[in-house]
């Protein structure tokens, strides 16, 4: 299935379909620094509206054979000021390898290094998603998940700091 991976800008049609995604439970828990509701879909359409016109932000839709499988985009995170990526998958996709094709393709597209990750400690997909594109764990850090209500261990991940392999 990962033959077929493309990338296109954000249409208004995807955001019902990225909703969905973001619903499920086991999805939440393994991102976990979700929206405080995921459920609040005026809150998810304002995060879209202000996300879409901000130009620091650079997102695509992740599809599959014409399936629209979730989105990969990079933005500037306010509490760091640093460059960092984040992808979403629907769960029914997870284990076929389209994340990190996605990503990778991504990161020929934008091309601003140093780009850093963040994921949860034990999301070891997303760790290793990461791992495949060049990305290296960098450090640790403490955050409040949303998902799961409580601090836990995240993750950092750094491309382009000069050890890496080109994704």
């Amino acid at each position: 299935m990962t033959s077929d991976v493309r990338l296109r800008p954000v249409e208004e049609r995807d955001l019902p379909i990225f909703f969905e995604q973001q619903l499920d439970t086991d999805a939440i828990y393994m991102a976990a620094f979700t929206h405080k509701d995921p459920a609040d879909r005026n809150a998810f359409d304002a995060h879209w509206t202000r996300i879409r016109a901000d130009p620091r932000v650079t997102i695509r839709t992740i599809l599959v054979e014409g399936r629209v499988v979730g989105h990969v985009a990079t933005f500037v995170d306010e509490q760091f000021g640093k460059q960092e990526v984040t992808y979403w998958i629907g769960k029914e996709f997870w284990g076929q390898g389209i994340a990190t094709k996605a990503l990778s393709r991504f990161l020929t597209e934008f091309t601003k290094r140093p780009i850093y990750g963040r994921a949860a400690r034990d999301n070891i997909g997303s760790v290793r998603v990461m791992e495949k594109c060049g990305f290296r764990v960098t450090g640790l850090d403490r955050g409040f998940a949303n998902a799961r209500g409580k601090d836990i261990e995240e993750v950092i991940l750094e491309l382009g700091g000069g050890k890496e392999r080109a994704p």
